[in-house]
């Protein structure tokens, strides 16, 4: 599975950036290959609006499946549940490994709906 940790910084020892459309970067790992690659989201995080639309976009345009982070809004949500992105949410402290080692230990649990206001 190919899931992408929303991070501050570039690597797996970056800490959890609690914010999915205005996180700097995401860390994505293929589970089945251990392969880690870093996606630049400046672009998004620096935008007026749609940031987290167009973070969403990013990711899926890439292969993830299944995104780690602390919070995400309503209307990036809704695009990343349309194209059948699993989202959890909750992750707001630690690294990237840390959020990694608890999605593969089952022990985050698959977001319903969003958890913040447009624009947060």
């Amino acid at each position: 599975m190919v899931i992408a940790v929303t991070a501050k910084g570039r690597d797996l020892a970056a800490a959890v950036d609690p914010r999915f459309g205005r996180a700097v970067a995401f860390v994505v790992l293929d589970t089945d290959s251990d392969a880690v690659r870093v996606l630049d989201n400046r672009e998004a995080s620096l935008a007026g609006h749609g940031a987290g639309i167009q973070a969403a976009r990013l990711l899926t345009d890439q292969g993830v499946q299944a995104v780690i982070t602390g919070h995400c809004g309503p209307n990036a949500y809704r695009a990343l549940l349309a194209v059948g992105v699993r989202v959890y949410t909750g992750v707001a402290e630690g690294t990237v490994q840390d959020a990694v080692r608890q999605f593969q230990a089952g022990l985050l649990h698959e977001a319903a709906g969003a958890d913040v206001q447009p624009h947060w």
